[in-house]
């Protein structure tokens, strides 16, 4: 039950925040009103985006997928991508010039990539959501209590830099349920695929498009015991300039990530640092019931 949000600090407010946030009751009163309604599309100038994959066993990564998702697979491993990012003024593309005034908060997006899309859902290239972390606790209220495909968590801290020779990330989470993450990646003066890359991958390029180029997003939603299994789909717009896209080399000494020890992690990861993108969430939905 990764999705369910335990709040960083313990206490009378914390208690009753994730008793809201996990509050099955107030997501289906949500979805019964929001579906009467048109999506309200929302944009977001993303800078600084750090891209660090591993390559996890595919067996222990299944179960973090919706029902019915099957892996992309090399040799019975499966790529698992951390994205940390800074927001750029995000809010809904309505309104215009005025979204400046929006905050930009920090995320990070851990993701699967699936070899096909779920049933009932479009064929584009398409991630599991296995975590998302934000550094405000209102975007994290926000996105749990009015969306299903972006199940966010609030750590006690995070920390993101970037800079002409590094890009480090810290994420605690405190005694909340967001997962901990601390990195530290360097530049590197050239894009090389070493093995097994470069056995999956034709070439740097390649490896961009496949591991960045993502046009939707499933997560599984809670149901009721014994009720089918649910997911929800988010399409989304990511421009990937692949020029601009710089290498980047994990100190491995720095890693410190109990999900990866936990899904059996190469020691080595394909890093790259993506400057800026313009990000837009096109629509959500939920998908019909596996069987």
């Amino acid at each position: 039950m990764h999705h369910l949000y335990t709040h960083p600090y313990n206490g009378r407010f914390g208690n009753g925040l994730a008793k809201l946030l996990n509050s099955r009751r107030f997501a289906s009163y949500r979805r019964a009103l929001m579906s009467r309604l048109p999506f309200m599309t929302l944009d977001s100038d993303v800078v600084d985006v750090v891209y660090m994959t591993w390559l996890v066993d595919e067996a222990l990564a299944a179960p973090f997928a919706p029902p019915g998702a099957r892996l992309w697979s090399y040799q019975g491993r499966t790529p698992l991508t951390v994205l940390t990012y800074r927001h750029g003024h995000f809010g809904p593309r309505w309104m215009g010039p005025l979204r400046r005034v929006m905050p930009s908060p920090l995320q990070s997006n851990w993701r699967l990539y699936l070899a096909e899309p779920l049933a009932d859902a479009p064929p584009i290239p398409t991630v599991a959501f296995v975590y998302n972390v934000m550094d405000s606790l209102a975007h994290v209220a926000g996105t749990r209590l009015f969306s299903d495909a972006l199940p966010s968590h609030w750590p006690a801290s995070f920390d993101l830099r970037v800079n002409a020779d590094e890009a480090i990330v810290d994420i605690a989470p405190g005694d909340g349920s967001a997962p901990r993450l601390a990195a530290r990646a360097v530049r590197a003066g050239e894009a090389v695929l070493s093995p097994p890359w470069s056995g999956m991958f034709s070439g740097w390029s390649d490896a961009i498009v496949r591991l960045a180029s993502q046009d939707a997003a499933v997560v599984e939603v809670p149901t009721v015991e014994g009720a089918p299994g649910r997911s929800a789909l988010a399409t989304i717009d990511l421009s990937v300039d692949v020029a601009s896209v710089q290498p980047l080399l994990l100190d491995t000494q720095t890693l410190d990530c109990p999900v990866l020890q936990r899904l059996d992690a190469d020691p080595e990861a394909l890093c790259f640092l993506l400057p800026s993108v313009r990000f837009s969430a096109l629509s959500e939905r939920l998908l019909r019931a596996s069987v």
